[in-house]
């Protein structure tokens, strides 16, 4: 988790225009007991309750901004930045760990951000050298407008009644 806070650190602080501190922390039970201690004390409740209370399945990534959950106080456009960095440090996790790049998707993440933060993703994913990316977006025009502004070779498709169209 500490190479992955590390790369993800990084990401936001290149994509955001602030100087907040961020952090990823891993909550996990087993940070303080043993897993075989918690299931022996957990064993009664479990049994009324007929499903476990401990295991990795309550465990948990806090998203922290300035020692805060990021929920609680980051604008939309904060939080924006935290995902986007959050994927961008997953892309380059998983590339750093299988030796090939995968496809990133960008699924309708410039929705909250302004022309000027969408552009310097572009620009930022361009010269990470991502060759294949795929962008969803509900505005066309201001993607198309703003890709055309970088020298990256794209295509648009539209999907209009279930069919794919190149726009």
């Amino acid at each position: 988790m500490n190479d992955f806070a590390a790369i993800f650190k990084d990401y936001y602080s290149k994509i955001s225009d602030n100087n907040e501190e961020v952090d990823l922390i891993f909550n996990s039970q087993l940070n303080n007991k043993k897993f075989n201690v918690l299931l022996k004390e957990s064993l009664p409740k479990d049994r009324n309750t007929n499903y476990t209370q401990c295991g990795i399945h309550k465990d948990d990534v806090l998203l922290k901004m300035n020692n805060h959950l990021i929920k609680k106080i980051g604008s939309q456009g904060q939080q924006k930045s935290f995902l986007i960095a959050l994927k961008l440090a997953q892309f380059e996790f998983i590339k750093n760990n299988i030796g090939y790049a995968p496809i990133l998707l960008l699924d309708d993440i410039f929705d909250k951000l302004d022309d000027n933060r969408v552009l310097k993703l572009v620009e930022f994913v361009k010269n990470k050298n991502i060759h294949q990316v795929f962008i969803t977006d509900t505005h066309e025009l201001r993607c198309k407008q703003i890709l055309d502004k970088t020298d990256i070779e794209f295509s648009i498709y539209t999907i209009n009644n279930g069919q794919i169209e190149n726009a």
